[in-house]
């Protein structure tokens, strides 16, 4: 079993100031390091909820009888805490964003470092994915998520040249989008930029700010 260690773990589970019979909630599972200190500050009567859509995360959990995790987005945290017949917690954590092992692994299309499908799903499961944006989304849509997603000043330059290449052909792979871009940015900016690309797409194809 493999645990993600967090970045300032041990602050994290020190501010939830931990009752050892209370009810905690992770809505952000994901390699299960902070899931796993929880417990550790638990008692036989304390319990865990912890939420993840990616499978990957689910099939990393470990055997605790103080642990519920649930295979959903947390949106839907109420509906599984009534499920679950609890009506007060004692703390929830939720460690925004996109996990290390998400980025590391080649295959989802997180990454800028590897050529591999425009995926970026954090939920396999959902239809709409990377690929789906970049060759269908409209002008202004993209124009959107460019400049309210990833912050790019150039966004309107950014979807110009998106829109003009996928004309020519669909564009498939992360290494294909980074080939379209590379004549917009400078090849000291280019990590930042590229950076700032995938994360507005990510954020879109995973409905982040609305979860």
């Amino acid at each position: 079993m493999m645990f993600h260690n967090p970045v300032l773990l041990k602050e994290s589970i020190s501010g939830l100031n931990i009752n050892p019979n209370g009810i905690y909630v992770d809505v952000t599972y994901g390699g299960g390091g902070h899931s796993n200190e929880i417990l550790k500050n638990l008692n036989s009567r304390g319990k865990l909820i912890a939420f993840d859509q990616d499978q990957d995360a689910i099939e990393n959990k470990f055997k605790d009888s103080r642990l519920s995790l649930v295979k959903s987005n947390f949106e839907y945290l109420n509906n599984f805490l009534d499920y679950f017949e609890i009506n007060k917690i004692d703390g929830l954590l939720a460690d925004f964003g996109i996990s290390s092992y998400q980025i590391d692994t080649k295959n989802r299309g997180f990454s800028t470092r590897f050529d591999s499908s425009l995926d970026m799903r954090m939920n396999s499961n959902q239809k709409l994915d990377a690929k789906i944006i970049i060759n269908n989304y409209d002008k202004n849509q993209l124009e959107y998520i460019f400049k309210n997603f990833g912050e790019l000043r150039n966004h309107q330059r950014v979807t110009e040249k998106i829109i003009s290449e996928r004309t020519k052909k669909i564009i498939k792979t992360t290494g294909d989008l980074k080939k379209a871009l590379i004549p917009l940015v400078k090849v000291k900016d280019k990590n930042k930029f590229f950076a700032k690309v995938f994360q507005a797409i990510r954020i879109e194809v995973n409905n982040e700010l609305g979860v």
